[in-house]
């Protein structure tokens, strides 16, 4: 890596010291982790073969510190940029807030930030006709396409060996749907690779959330377009859970900004995602795309839960 790039300036604390009641993923993990420390935190991760530029998508800075690390602490690259396209999120303050947030990470850090055309028409265009759609269904599809063959033109265009993106890195995604995406958009392209890796296990996790709390990162509520906004606050609703909140200081629920890594983790456990997903799947299938029956089949929840502000499945809602 190139001297403003190297692990050293991208080294970090451990975070909150781990309590004895923390969960066991997280202490083998966290004694993984200090044993890399130990050894001058070599990156473990293995880039495509003859790959020495790489054009890494971000959709938010959270998402992006563990692979940012991975990648920048690797003397297997020359060279990292972070690619800002993100057309999907809805409003325009959030969108600025994730751009703005993941723009100062980078230059902290000495890395570059392409900033991208913010171009949601084009976004709703491609959208059309799934505006009902469940997460991860035929229009996440669709976006993470769209998204990833911007990015793959800019990395032809410009020299780049590989593309990767940081929505590899949520649990919140199906990791299958957004690696498909890559390889789809870097074959366009002669010479031009996709990077694929478990950047979900539980070293990159845990990883991801020491930097989010030691940075303080902004906590989205939702995934970002205008339909995950609509269907957030239409399931919080119906349990009875504040809407979701845009920038300021607090959150619609839970805290606003990361602050500590297991608490934080907790909420992107598999369970947490598993149930919104299945809610999600279920309304889908019942109502599809009429208004009314999706209003009958929300109210199912009403009464499911009545300790939402304690519940840790429903507080994990916002922090995707």
């Amino acid at each position: 890596m190139t001297e403003t790039q190297s692990y050293n300036s991208l080294t970090y604390s451990e975070g909150a010291k781990l309590p004895s009641t923390a969960p066991q993923w997280a202490i083998a993990a966290s004694e993984r982790l200090k044993k890399r420390r130990e050894e001058g935190y070599k990156s473990t991760c293995n880039p495509p073969p003859d790959v020495k530029k790489v054009l890494l998508h971000s959709c938010c800075a959270p998402c992006s510190g563990a692979m940012v690390e991975e990648m920048c602490s690797s003397d297997k690259l020359d060279q990292v940029v972070v690619f800002f396209y993100n057309p999907n999120i809805h409003p325009r303050q959030e969108y600025e807030i994730r751009k703005e947030e993941n723009k100062r990470f980078c230059e902290k850090l000495g890395i570059e930030f392409v900033d991208c055309d913010y171009d949601p028409e084009n976004w709703y265009s491609r959208m059309k006709g799934m505006e009902f759609d469940p997460e991860r269904g035929r229009r996440c599809t669709e976006c993470f396409d769209m998204r990833m063959e911007r990015c793959a033109l800019y990395a032809h265009e410009n020299g780049f060996d590989a593309i990767a993106t940081t929505n590899a890195t949520s649990r919140w995604k199906d990791a299958n749907q957004v690696d498909d995406s890559g390889y789809r958009a870097a074959a366009r392209y002669e010479g031009l690779q996709y990077w694929c890796q478990n950047w979900q296990s539980d070293e990159m996790t845990l990883r991801k959330y020491e930097i989010s709390a030691n940075e303080r990162f902004y906590k989205q509520e939702y995934c970002g377009c205008s339909y995950s906004l609509r269907d957030s606050n239409d399931w919080r609703k119906a349990n009875m859970i504040p809407k979701i909140k845009i920038g300021g200081d607090t959150a619609g629920l839970g805290d606003r900004y990361f602050s500590d890594p297991l608490v934080d983790a907790a909420e992107e456990s598999q369970d947490v995602v598993d149930e919104f997903f299945s809610q999600a799947n279920e309304i889908a299938e019942t109502a599809g795309n009429d208004v009314m029956k999706r209003k009958e089949a929300l109210k199912v929840y009403k009464d499911r839960r009545k300790t939402e502000k304690t519940d840790g499945v429903v507080n994990g809602l916002n922090n995707w």
